[in-house]
């Protein structure tokens, strides 16, 4: 599995089953079904690495998940997958049977919440460990649902772009 380096310059529940809006009215699905929409859809995937007591996942759901710009560009441009990183639902990835646990091992996420975003072929972009704060979530939702990261735009060209 390819595991590219992390988005550095950017920082300074239940297991999901079935189609899950959360009480960030996300319409969340499990790993396997995330895969498959995102092939049949052709949209990148956003994962949402967390477990129950994590207090700083709640925080991403409460503040930054709930708020309607980034749940409208999340509805607009990814499949939405939840993974609790202690279940032992079962996944299936690259050919391989895993359980969320296994697999959260896989990506090498070793604290939460971690954001993972795959290519719509399921191919790992990045994995972008803690907390996010809103403006700086959509900012990188932008950089990776519009495509820049697959173009080869560096996260400092685009965000230079912006002004950020």
């Amino acid at each position: 599995m390819k595991l590219p380096l992390l988005l550095s310059a950017l920082l300074l529940g239940a297991s999901v089953t079935a189609a899950y809006a959360g009480p960030d009215n996300i319409a969340w699905v499990a790993w396997d079904e995330g895969l498959q929409q995102a092939g049949e859809l052709k949209r990148p995937v956003l994962v949402d690495v967390y477990t129950q007591w994590c207090g700083w996942c709640k925080r991403m759901h409460r503040d930054v998940y709930s708020r309607a710009d980034v749940r409208d560009y999340l509805s607009q441009k990814f499949v939405t997958v939840k993974l609790d990183a202690e279940a032992g639902d079962a996944a299936r990835y690259e050919g391989r049977s895993f359980t969320s646990r296994t697999l959260a091992n896989a990506f090498r996420v070793s604290s939460y919440p971690t954001t993972l975003f795959l290519k719509a072929d399921g191919e790992h972009l990045v994995s972008v460990p803690g907390y996010i704060e809103p403006e700086k979530f959509l900012l990188l939702l932008r950089y990776i649902g519009d495509g820049h990261l697959e173009r080869g735009v560096t996260w400092d060209e685009f965000t230079a772009k912006r002004g950020k």
